[in-house]
């Protein structure tokens, strides 16, 4: 009896606490044959509550948007970036465009290359953003 793994080949987005965005698969017992073939459904309908999708999507796309540019910034391959971590909901919680600013280019102080257009893309990209690290309450 082989049943086909279409509801088990699901994936499950969710805030890291540092602002980044987690990617989870089925736990064993989940989906077809286990003991829980509702479970990935109703867990990802807690999750759409407790996190607006649109702001999961913005925050994505985001991300990439960051990693593209930190590639042409050290114009290098994604692997081979340095060290450093952008926290997003970090920057949400400065008061001012003037600080978070000044954060971002004290990250960005081993690259050669002008960094004043990314931080503008970056402040531009993240206003009106909400930040992920709190689950919404609906």
């Amino acid at each position: 009896n082989s049943q086909a793994q279409t509801s088990a080949d699901w994936t499950l987005l969710y805030p890291l606490p540092g602002g980044g965005v987690g990617v989870r698969g089925p736990k064993r017992g989940e989906g077809p044959g286990g003991a829980d073939d509702e479970g990935p459904v109703r867990r990802q309908g807690k999750v759409t509550v407790k996190y607006d999708r649109k702001e999961l999507r913005k925050r994505l796309n985001l991300e990439e948007w960051i990693l593209e540019q930190l590639t042409r910034l050290y114009d290098c391959q994604e692997e081979e970036i340095p060290e450093l971590e952008i926290d997003v909901d970090e920057l949400l919680d400065m008061e001012t465009d003037d600080t978070r600013a000044a954060r971002v280019k004290e990250l960005l102080v081993d690259c050669y290359k002008p960094t004043e257009a990314f931080i503008s893309g970056l402040l531009d990209k993240i206003r009106g953003m909400q930040k992920l690290s709190t689950p919404q309450k609906k």
